[in-house]
């Protein structure tokens, strides 16, 4: 099985993120954008341009940001590009159930807040 590859969310806009977006729940992750999940040699992507576009919350313990990549809301797989945001501990939440989370609750759209990530590996 392959390691999941994407975007590491830079440390100062991780900060600023987390100023303008205060997490709901206890378990902050705000780490990464995933490009492929566990895909036998996906390569690194290289260098893009992000910037988060939404905010998703139904209110049952995850928390994502929906994200362009290079203006592109959505990822090869069809999911949408994401930083999952919060947990909360007391559920049962991973962060792949962002796609979930997202598509079917949807999300409130922001103007867009431009963010720095560096490819690499996330796991």
């Amino acid at each position: 099985m392959g390691r999941p590859v994407g975007w590491i969310l830079g440390a100062s806009d991780r900060a600023q993120l987390l100023a303008y977006f205060p997490p709901r729940y206890e378990r902050v992750i705000a780490h990464h954008v995933t490009l492929w999940g566990h895909r036998q040699d996906a390569p690194v992507p290289g260098p893009a341009s992000f910037a988060v576009i939404g905010h998703s919350d139904a209110g049952t313990g995850i928390e994502a940001l929906v994200v362009l990549v290079d203006g592109q809301p959505r990822r090869p797989d069809g999911h949408h590009y994401h930083l999952t945001w919060s947990l909360d501990p007391a559920t049962d939440r991973v962060p792949r159930d962002s796609n979930a989370l997202i598509a079917e609750h949807g999300w409130s759209e922001v103007d867009p807040i431009p963010f720095h990530a560096d490819p690499g590996y996330v796991a």
